[in-house]
């Protein structure tokens, strides 16, 4: 360990969770070391994310916005549920709920969050999931990428961390080059990422 207490990191997911299990496996790797992946929340009930988590012993909680009264209930719940469990560092992993400037201001600089193309292509809102290559293939880019940046108020206008180009091959539909953008870029971004960052707030910075 290059630090005696890891930052303390939540993961937010909404679906299968793959980013997530790319954070898990570079903690166990020990490329994430600095710090530690402490809560996932989820905002969608039943989603796969969640057995990822708890199959390698990681506590889980749901919170929706229905549950919760709407996206100002489920704030408020979510930022109590962070502060319970003194969280650091929030990792949007393929979390489908856009944060309010509110919120986000209360976390400058440890919010983190991937997305699927070279911001500032194919970025804000509207461009999640699918739609974003279904975006980058009808423009005819050769080549895209993935992006992991701070999360402030403006959806994927937050200062740039890391970025990595994927080549678009011909023949390319949405889903392979959703594939190949997540194995080539995401996968291995956001592990590199959260270490960064984990290590400035573990230094104090």
């Amino acid at each position: 360990m290059n630090v005696s207490t890891p930052a303390r990191i939540a993961v937010l997911v909404s679906g299968g969770g793959t980013n997530l299990q790319a954070l898990i496996d570079a903690q166990k790797s020990g490329k994430l070391h600095s710090g530690k992946i402490v809560l996932v929340v989820s905002g969608v009930k039943g989603a796969y994310a969640l057995t990822r988590a708890e199959q390698n012993g990681i506590p889980t909680r749901t919170l929706t916005k229905k549950s919760c009264g709407g996206q100002s209930g489920f704030e408020q719940k979510l930022q109590e549920v962070l502060q319970e469990n003194a969280i650091d560092l929030i990792i949007l992993a393929g979390f489908m709920n856009i944060l309010s400037g509110e919120f986000t201001a209360k976390w400058p600089r440890r919010i983190l969050n991937v997305h699927p193309a070279l911001i500032p292509s194919f970025c804000g809102k509207g461009f999640y999931g699918l739609h974003v290559h279904e975006a980058a293939l009808a423009y005819g880019v050769k080549v895209t990428g993935a992006t992991v940046h701070y999360v402030n108020e403006i959806p994927d206008g937050g200062e740039i961390i890391l970025q990595k180009a994927v080549a678009v091959k011909p023949g390319d539909t949405p889903e392979t080059l959703q594939r190949r953008v997540m194995e080539q870029a995401e996968w291995k971004l956001l592990p590199r990422a959260a270490e960064i960052v984990s290590r400035e707030i573990a230094k104090g910075i």
